[in-house]
């Protein structure tokens, strides 16, 4: 009687949720709320969880979509476009809730406060990069939510690798600290060292069976990295397909800074570009050696395109 009493109360005073502007499909938003509460419940073991709900009626919620990676594969790029639509409410920063222990060990209600508060009937999305190559994060959100929609972004596994050791030694050159050259890394023994970390993030092919195991392939929408950032619109559009989106973003969004050599953002006559520290140039690498981790991939990328039933333009 008193939980009746109780949830008799929160219907009285829960502000009712206005969204600014016509919502679409309330069914799924129904749904979406519906399903949001019954995780909390079941991973709350006093079911004291909180619906943080603004004055403007917004609201936090678990993510419907989540970027899942690959690492140097332009996430923050997709996510910062993918924002230009309306009914796109993005967290900020990457969350690493599902890979990292000590914040998957504070639950779902912790998750749910890192996020945006946004409408009910936008989608929010969280983008952190390490979930494609994490192990056990597969399981992890299977368990959360069985119906997710997850983006993934891949380019060119050797310019990834490039890619991964560019950024962390700008890293290391910020803090003052010395960093080996990428030659120490990709040779040991005079041959190609396949123990490189860098190296086992772009074996895309291992990667994705273990997210295949647990989400069927039409729940992954695969983005090509390198096309994003040679033409970024078409990319978009099929991402706005696969979300079921309305087409808001247009081609008038994005224009090419010949200063950055990359594609920036006009949202609402306002442009942006992406931090300085993306588009960084690659380490000069031998010719030889980037043959040679060109031709290690070879292998791996026809196993991967046989697993995902599509090509991709990699050397």
């Amino acid at each position: 009687m008193a939980a009746f009493l109780l949830g008799a109360m929160l219907l009285i005073v829960q502000p009712q949720i206005v969204p600014s502007r016509p919502a679409i499909n309330s069914n799924v938003e129904t749904s979406s709320q519906s399903v949001q509460r019954e995780l909390l419940k079941k991973t709350s073991q006093k079911n004291d969880f909180k619906e943080n709900i603004h004055s403007n009626g917004s609201c936090q919620q678990l993510p419907q979509t989540i970027i899942i990676g690959v690492r140097k594969g332009g996430t923050r790029a997709l996510l910062e476009m993918l924002s230009l639509h309306p009914d796109i409410a993005a967290a900020e920063s990457e969350v690493h809730f599902f890979d990292w222990e000590d914040h998957y060990r504070n639950g779902l209600q912790w998750y749910i406060n890192q996020m945006p508060f946004s409408y009910p009937h936008q989608i929010t999305v969280e983008k952190t990069p390490a979930y494609f190559t994490s192990p056990k994060v597969p399981e992890r959100v299977y368990n959360m939510n069985q119906s997710m929609r997850l983006l993934l972004i891949l380019r060119d596994p050797s310019e990834r690798v490039l890619s991964d050791y560019t950024q962390v030694f700008y890293n290391h050159m910020q803090k003052h600290k010395p960093y080996p050259s990428i030659e120490q890394f990709l040779i040991k023994n005079g041959e190609l060292n396949v123990d490189y970390k860098a190296i086992n993030r772009s074996l895309y092919y291992i990667h994705m069976q273990n997210w295949l195991k647990y989400f069927p392939l039409d729940h992954i929408h695969i983005v090509d990295g390198d096309r994003l950032i040679k033409d970024p619109f078409p990319e978009i559009e099929k991402v706005e397909r696969f979300l079921k989106l309305s087409p808001q973003i247009n081609a008038s969004n994005f224009y090419f800074n010949k200063t950055k050599g990359f594609y920036c953002l006009r949202d609402s006559g306002r442009e942006r570009c992406l931090h300085e520290s993306k588009g960084r140039a690659h380490p000069q690498v031998d010719t030889r050696l980037l043959e040679k981790l060109q031709e290690y991939f070879h292998e791996p990328n026809k196993k991967f395109f046989e697993l995902v039933g599509r090509t991709f333009d990699w050397h």
